[in-house]
């Protein structure tokens, strides 16, 4: 038993300092590819840019639409875990309480699906980057890995993809467009969205000014 436990500690000593590695690699290198972007069955397009070339509008359209207290919480919203713990139970629509904090450690260093040993390493990696990155680089890689659209990757890539312009260039109504996507970007349309798409995407553009006035993007532009 003790060759097991001294194996087993090399394991996890090892898991610790690649972790770690990684973590501080990317504070300051562009992440490359994703397991999402790899197990893609579709052509992907990426194009990553530095956070002042992305719209402020569309930093503060994905805090309306995803993660409003993100510039309060330290990686993890416990009031949106237990509303959406007591949704699901009540056997509503299906809600995720995770931050965009959690959203960015899972698709840099994890892989899509649930499961309580990936659940176990995204908290494990949140709780690395809120304290390694910072605010600011954690809304900066969000941005330019998340999925836009099919097999599209990251704010400049959507923009040109739906609006033929850059991410640096967004309107209101194009930002929060872009960001009520963001949930099933396979899914919900981007331009000339319908119906409850079309009403929440004017929801999220009346936010943006929220957002700007009451300095909930204060952690990202400080």
């Amino acid at each position: 038993m003790l060759w097991f436990a001294k194996f087993l500690t090399k394991i996890v000593l090892g898991f610790v300092a690649l972790s770690l590695l990684l973590v501080v690699l990317f504070k300051f290198v562009p992440v490359p590819i994703t397991a999402t972007m790899v197990m893609d069955e579709n052509a992907i397009t990426k194009d990553w840019e530095p956070l002042n070339n992305i719209d402020r509008d569309l930093v503060r359209a994905v805090i309306a639409a995803e993660d409003g207290k993100f510039c309060l919480h330290g990686g993890f919203d416990t009031e949106a875990i237990a509303k959406a713990a007591e949704n699901n139970a009540r056997g509503g629509r299906i809600r995720g309480g995770s931050t965009i904090s959690q959203q960015t450690a899972k698709n840099v260093f994890l892989w899509q699906g649930g499961g309580y040993v990936r659940k176990g390493l995204e908290a494990w990696f949140t709780v690395l980057i809120e304290y390694i990155w910072g605010k600011r680089r954690i809304m900066e890689v969000y941005l330019n890995i998340a999925e836009m659209g099919i097999g599209t990757y990251g704010a400049e890539a959507g923009a040109q993809r739906y609006f033929q312009k850059s991410a640096a260039s967004l309107s209101e109504i194009e930002a929060a467009r872009m960001a009520v996507a963001l949930p099933l970007p396979k899914q919900r349309a981007v331009t000339n969205p319908g119906g409850w798409l079309r009403r929440h995407g004017n929801t999220i553009a009346a936010r943006i000014g929220v957002v700007r006035r009451d300095g909930l993007d204060s952690c990202v532009y400080d």
